[in-house]
């Protein structure tokens, strides 16, 4: 993983400081939380090593760890550099390092934020599983 960042520096600063504190880097709208903040991803190093919700981690799924979420919490993620989004699932707890979310090397790619390692990104919910 690289530490270049995608979004520019200055955008990149501004999304550490909000995501220092998982409540500020979220608004609510209703019981739907929102963020920018960064994000960050890891991969086939990982890879079959137990999540926090007890699965096994699967790089090539369209997964994330958050800090508070629920699990089974489905998320739309939108990387603000390239404007491309995924929704991935909570299946893990992290990050850590004053970052907002961090995704499976699957849903960097289809961010196009791969290479980035570090992005910085909007976070939606859009469902929680029962």
């Amino acid at each position: 993983m690289s530490a270049r960042s995608c979004g520019g520096p200055a955008l990149a600063m501004l999304c550490l400081v909000l995501s220092t504190n998982a409540e500020a880097a979220c608004g609510r709208t209703g019981d739907l939380p929102t963020g920018v903040g960064l994000a960050s991803w890891y991969g086939a190093e990982q890879g079959g090593r137990r999540t926090a919700s007890g699965e096994r981690f699967d790089p090539t799924a369209l997964t994330a760890a958050h800090n508070s979420l629920p699990f089974g919490t489905m998320l739309k993620i939108t990387s603000i550099a390239t404007g491309h989004t995924v929704i991935v699932r909570v299946n893990d707890r992290g990050p850590g390092h004053g970052r907002l979310i961090d995704l499976s090397e699957a849903a960097a790619q289809r961010l196009g934020t791969r290479t980035c390692g570090v992005a910085a990104v909007t976070v939606e919910q859009v469902a929680r599983r029962n």
